[in-house]
């Protein structure tokens, strides 16, 4: 196996509040190989967007990395100033975050918008980067780029300014694109289009890829191994023919009890319980008030994440090694 494009050694965010220190990451670790979609997945509340951020160091007062290393392509990146790190977003890692809306500028038309991320990170004139830009369009299924191009966001679909955050995300062909839940507020339809336009990038670029979502059945499609996280830690690391045919931590087996299914006659188990608030975390393992399998050590000593068998990890005391 070749060296990981990206190490995430003990990560910890933490946001300073009113009513005290919120632990939204707590010391996690994983890795991502060259070329690989790796999902990231729990409920809302895990820490995920927030590991999403952190990895293009985005995390503002009152947030602080306090501890860890987020190393990328062999280098350490809390080392780089935020203006080495200006020249990484958008060349090397690019985002695409949860609502293209919020995020694309709404006095810009889309256009204009693209075609700034290509003249920042490249030697070349307004006409070149045109021409780039209505060639990607096109690569991502809008018929008619120059007319999409001449649009401000609000004139244009949930779908289609998706699309264009996706090609301001893969425009500069950067080596890792985030996807943080690229189809929240998209319907059905939609939302297959830009995941099979997503996996389409990844093959056809070579692009590694981490999608953060709490969807399985998303991830079930378009990810090689799969990072469930649960209260600000991660839970299991697993490839994903693997989770889905054997789960290993007890949280992971309620998130797929919970799941609609039309290969079996049965209702889906919810899971009890909520995720816990980060200002007040339970002692011990944190998912043991909603475990069915909580015993008085969880309650005290909080297990670590260990190899398990075949290469896959887990946090909990009692799985079968």
């Amino acid at each position: 196996m070749s060296e990981p494009l990206l190490i995430v050694q003990d990560l910890k965010i933490h946001f300073s509040t009113f009513y005290g220190v919120a632990k939204a990451v707590d010391g996690i670790t994983f890795d991502v190989q060259p070329g690989e979609a790796l999902g990231l997945v729990g409920e809302s509340g895990s820490g995920k967007s927030v590991t999403g951020l952190a990895l293009l160091k985005l995390i503002q007062p009152p947030g602080k990395v306090v501890a860890g290393d987020i190393i990328f392509a062999g280098k350490s990146l809390m080392d780089y100033s935020e203006k080495e790190m200006l020249d990484v977003r958008g060349s090397k890692i690019s985002m695409i975050f949860q609502n293209p809306r919020t995020c694309l500028n709404p006095v810009l038309k889309l256009g204009e918008q693209i075609d700034r991320v290509y003249l920042r990170h490249n030697s070349c004139t307004p006409a070149e980067a045109r021409e780039h830009r209505l060639e990607m369009l096109g690569k991502v299924g809008i018929g008619d780029p120059i007319r999409f191009s001449n649009n401000f966001p609000h004139q244009v679909s949930g779908g289609m300014c998706q699309r264009a955050m996706i090609v301001m995300a893969i425009i500069c062909e950067p080596q890792m694109i985030i996807a943080d839940e690229p189809t929240t507020g998209l319907d059905v339809t939609i939302q297959r289009q830009i995941m099979e336009l997503l996996a389409e990038m990844r093959k056809r670029m070579n692009e590694t890829q981490i999608l953060i979502t709490h969807d399985l059945g998303v991830v079930a499609e378009t990810c090689h191994r799969i990072v469930v996280m649960y209260a600000s830690r991660v839970m299991e690391i697993s490839s994903t023919r693997d989770l889905f045919s054997e789960p290993l931590h007890p949280y992971t087996i309620g998130l797929l009890n919970s799941i609609p299914r039309v290969d079996i006659d049965e209702n889906p188990i919810p899971l009890p319980g909520y995720v816990p608030n980060a200002l007040n975390r339970p002692s011990g393992c944190p998912f043991h008030p909603r475990c069915s399998r909580s015993q008085d050590r969880c309650r005290v000593e909080q297990p670590e994440l260990v190899p398990v068998k075949d290469g896959r990890l887990a946090a909990c005391f009692f799985v079968e090694k």
